[in-house]
Formats: C-alpha cells, structure tokens, sequence
C-alpha cells in the first residue's frame, strides 16, 4: 500500500472517530502524525475502548525518552512480583490488557504506567465480639475468624477502593443477621451449620470484588452471668433428678432380688444357717472388735415360758 493510500485511510479514520467532521486543522494534523506515527487504526476508531490518539503520542514519547536515557532508564522500567503478588499496570489509568501481571519480570514505562501489588496469598481476621440479640430474645456475645484470598486482582483493585476493610465489615454484619435468626440452643449446638451458612454468604456477596471466602469458624460464645447462674441451677437440678430416679430404681430392683432370695432360703432351711455363718465370715475377716451374735427367737420363747 502507498503512502497516499495509507494516509487516505487514517484520514477516513479521523472522520469516524468522533461521529462527525473535523475541522480541517484537525485532520492536518491527524494525517501528519499517522504518517510520521505507528499507531494502529483501531485505536483511532474506537477512542473509547483504547487510550486514543493524545494517549499514543504520550506513550511513544514515553519510549523515545527511555531509549535517549539508557541504560540508566532500565532501571525504572524492570519490575519484580513474587511468587505470591500480581500486579495491576496502569497505562495513562487504564488498565491494560491482560489481566494481572506476574510472577516475575515485567516492563513499565516509567511516565506513563503505575501499577499495584496485590497479594495471592490467604489472609486471616478476627470478626470482634458481636452483641447479638437472638430469636428468643436472648442477648449474647459471639466472635469469629474468616479465611480469605484474593482470586481475581483485577477485580479487587478496579471493583472496590479497599476490599480488605469491606471484608471485615461485611463479615461483622453477616455473623449479626445469621446469629439474629437461630435460638440460644441452636447457637450453642449447630456451629458448623452457623458457619458455613456465613461462608456462602460471604462468598456471594464478595464474588464481584475478586475475593474467596474459604472459611468461616466461630471462636466463642459468652452469655451473660445471671443466665449462665439459671442455666448452671436448671442442670444441677436435672442432674439431682435423674440421680433420684437411678436411686430409685435401684432400690427397686434391690428389693426384687432380695424377695427372690428369701423365696429360695424359704424352700431350704439350711440355707438360711449357711447364710448365717457367710455373715459372720465376713465380719470376722474385717478385724472388727464387736461381733453381733443374733439368737432365733425359738430359743428366747423357752426361756420366757420357764
């Protein structure tokens, strides 16, 4: 393609760019920097979705300055991200193209790009202690820890201005609309139900900023001391309760046995001697100093009757 065919073109460009005509200085000057500039003709159609043409001007102004100054520009245009960070480059505050850059070297222009480190790597916080007024009107204090990465930089830095801080509040308020729905029993027996109920949560409402929730644990949940004192007193009671009742019932079956044993030493006379003399074995290996003899009472009547 020749020159004024070239240069045809990127004219034709000048006049699409905007919707409507140019002046004709305008379009002097835009033919005279597409012949002298290599800039591409889609940035010249679609000034909204690029940098536009003042912005190519900057950039190739930004690299002929960079390479006049070598080797000392070098320097400032070789970055280092580490294995755990992505960095974000700005080119004129756009973002490039490209997504997040690293692990590694990268290259930036120094006037013309900025960019942002974002660490990779899990980040752990302590949701502080909520008061919370449960479902059964019950006031207690419950705190936590939540596990958290960043999954899309991209979106963590472009989506929101601080996503660590929006991640702490968002937790607190969760833990305090979660809690707010369950009873005191529930509470204190179905925590990992509670959990991962804030996970899900949580990782919807953080998706359109880039963050995973992985984790959700609650730590603690402390009660205030006069319900403690009722509920200590109420399982005390239970407890006494049901001791009675063992008591009880173990007297009952006590005495079964015992009526069956007097059923069977009724049968057999001698079996009631030879329970005699087990008792007094047993008391005499005992060492004790006091023996109690019993005597039938046949032989007392006799004694009465003379």
């Amino acid at each position: 393609m020749s020159s004024g065919s070239a240069s045809a073109e990127l004219c034709l460009c000048c006049y699409r760019s905007r919707g409507k005509m140019r002046g004709e200085e305008e379009r002097v000057v835009c033919c005279i920097l597409s012949l002298i500039l290599p800039i591409p003709p889609s940035a010249l159609e679609n000034p909204d979705s690029d940098i536009g043409l003042c912005g190519w001007i900057l950039v190739l102004f930004s690299m002929l300055l960079t390479l006049v100054t070598l080797p000392i520009s070098i320097w400032m245009c070789i970055k280092i991200v580490k294995e755990y960070e992505r960095a974000i480059i700005f080119r004129l505050g756009r973002i490039l193209r490209g997504g997040a850059k690293g692990p590694g070297l990268f290259f930036i222009l120094p006037c013309t790009d900025s960019f942002i480190n974002v660490d990779m790597r899990t980040i752990t916080f302590d949701i502080p202690p909520q008061e919370v007024l449960t479902k059964d009107s019950v006031t207690v204090s419950v705190d936590g820890v939540v596990y958290y990465r960043v999954q899309n930089a991209t979106l963590a830095v472009a989506n929101i201005t601080n996503a660590d801080a929006a991640t702490r509040l968002l937790a607190q308020t969760t833990l305090r609309n979660v809690l707010g729905t369950k009873n005191l029993a529930e509470i204190l027996s179905d925590r990992e139900e509670i959990a991962h109920s804030m996970q899900s949560t949580l990782d919807d409402a953080t998706d359109d900023w880039g963050i995973k929730v992985e984790r959700v644990e609650i730590k603690d949940v402390k009660l205030p001391l006069q319900l403690q004192r009722a509920m200590a007193a109420e399982a005390e009671a239970s407890r006494e309760a049901r001791a009675k009742v063992i008591a009880a019932e173990g007297e009952m079956n006590a005495s079964r046995a015992l009526k069956e044993a007097s059923l069977v030493i009724a049968e057999s006379p001698s079996a009631l001697q030879l329970r005699y003399l087990q008792t007094l074995n047993t008391i005499a290996a005992e060492k004790n100093s006091t023996i109690i003899f019993p005597l039938p009472l046949e032989m007392m009547q006799a004694f009465i009757k003379q």
